[in-house]
């Protein structure tokens, strides 16, 4: 029997140990990071393992939206996070295969023949548009890496097991989708301008201080675009349960965050800046 079977271990616990143990570059690390740091705020960094349920586990890959690349890439480390629980005998069972982000819905071409196309506008802040510019950059300067990849695994004429082939092809297929979702994006961003004058209400691209009325402790948050969510830099997604509860709320109102692990219940101190 493994050590952390045999001492119970909170879920920030083994979330500590997790990234200690990983490999990869540390863009990948501190993508997991962030991942995997999402979780925890979601389900609570003091539960057990045992405590949470699969319905727990797949309304948080509800929160990351319909089948997306982006999507499918958060949702890994909190996968891989779940397969070391259970390898290091934490939980019995993978609780990973509960983590199945939601299908788009299917629409028949006749009905996108006839429907025209109302995309919503996707308000950033400048550096979210920034960072969604220098992605697309970087993922179309892979095109020609990519193809040259290509070449030479086709240079090995039996298609039939040439799993770097496979490979290769898989990574295209990952880097054109993400360029396409990018360049629809980008097409209907509206940059915010947060040098703005005082919001009566938190918006989008707000700062927002919540006081804790429980230990009157605070908490700084900035109200963006799912696209820019980051909890280890306290950039929090509208589409969040502490997004939508903090949105459009004035300085004095009361919020109640509903979490697995309980209501939490803060009061709005202040807020700056936002559309």
């Amino acid at each position: 029997m493994t050590l952390e079977a045999q001492e119970p271990m909170t879920i920030g616990d083994t979330i500590t140990r997790f990234l200690v143990q990983l490999n990869g570059t540390p863009e990948y690390k501190n993508q997991c990071q962030q991942d995997v740091n999402r979780f925890s705020r979601w389900v609570g960094p003091n539960r057990s393992w045992e405590s949470l349920t699969s319905h727990e586990i797949a309304s948080y890959a509800d929160t990351m939206g319909t089948t997306t690349t982006d999507a499918i890439k958060k949702l890994e480390s909190v996968k891989n996070l779940m397969a070391y629980a259970k390898k290091t005998g934490l939980t019995t069972n993978n609780l990973g295969t509960n983590l199945r982000p939601k299908k788009a819905p299917v629409r028949s071409a006749k009905s996108q023949m006839f429907k025209p196309s109302q995309e919503e506008p996707a308000y950033l802040t400048d550096e979210g548009h920034q960072g969604l510019v220098t992605e697309l950059t970087s993922l179309k300067g892979e095109r020609p890496k990519i193809a040259e990849a290509l070449r030479a695994a086709m240079a090995d004429k039996d298609f039939r097991e040439n799993a770097p082939l496979d490979a290769v092809r898989d990574h295209q297929a990952h880097v054109e989708a993400r360029i396409r979702e990018l360049e629809g994006m980008l097409r209907r961003v509206v940059v915010l301008n947060q040098s703005s004058a005082e919001a009566v209400r938190a918006k989008l691209g707000s700062l927002v201080v919540l006081q804790d009325e429980a230990d009157q402790s605070e908490y700084r948050m900035t109200l963006v675009h799912p696209h820019e969510a980051a909890i280890n830099q306290q950039k929090i997604s509208v589409a969040s349960p502490m997004g939508k509860a903090v949105l459009d709320r004035a300085v004095g109102e009361k919020v109640e965050v509903v979490a697995p692990q309980g209501a939490i219940h803060y009061r709005v101190k202040s807020v700056e800046g936002g559309a």
